[in-house]
């Protein structure tokens, strides 16, 4: 599917010379003299590579259409996340690099919608907002000011967030999962 050069947006999937890039970073620029372009930085998932490239506004690129299609988390080995289809009991599995940090905010059953291109999984997008167990944290400290006095905590799936100061150790929160920051406690 083509699309304008100025509705590049981050995350995106392009076909661009032929290889599948996932865009990193984009910046829309209007200099004094000239036309409008996009900054682009993308990153080719099949080389492993980065690449600027800069768009005029006219332009069009090719956007990687996907096939997205939800799934349950079951379990994981070394290499891979396993996942099964709820519809039809098929299971797949994901190379625990595709999937990187989210990884460990999987839980048993967690339902995720997996992209694909060309029948191979490409990316997994999680719910917003997920359920985790505070392991470790640092005791407040009395009088402290409390705004904006956040604290270091460690997660029962051994990810590092911040904290507001009256959540103990064994708390259950809520943390928002495409920025990993705390939303509230349970």
């Amino acid at each position: 599917m083509k699309i304008n050069a100025g509705e590049i947006r981050v995350g995106m999937l392009l076909e661009y010379k032929n290889d599948l890039w996932q865009v990193l970073k984009t910046q829309h620029v209007k200099p004094g003299k000239g036309g409008a372009f996009a900054q682009v930085e993308m990153k080719s998932l099949n080389k492993n590579t980065k690449l600027n490239e800069r768009f005029r506004s006219s332009e069009t690129v090719e956007k990687a259409s996907l096939e997205e299609t939800t799934y349950n988390y079951l379990y994981s080995d070394e290499i891979n996340y396993f996942f099964m289809d709820p519809k039809t009991f098929e299971q797949i599995d994901i190379k625990k690099e595709i999937i990187g940090e989210k990884g460990k905010l999987l839980t048993e059953n967690l339902e995720v919608s997996v992209s694909f291109y060309n029948k191979s999984p490409m990316s997994i997008e999680l719910p917003n907002q997920v359920m985790c167990k505070i392991e470790i944290t640092d005791v407040a400290i009395k009088g402290q000011t409390v705004s904006s006095s956040y604290k270091p905590a460690t997660l029962d799936n051994g990810l590092n967030i911040q904290v507001p100061p009256f959540i103990e150790s064994g708390d259950e929160i809520i943390i928002d999962t495409r920025n990993l920051e705390y939303v509230k406690k349970i």
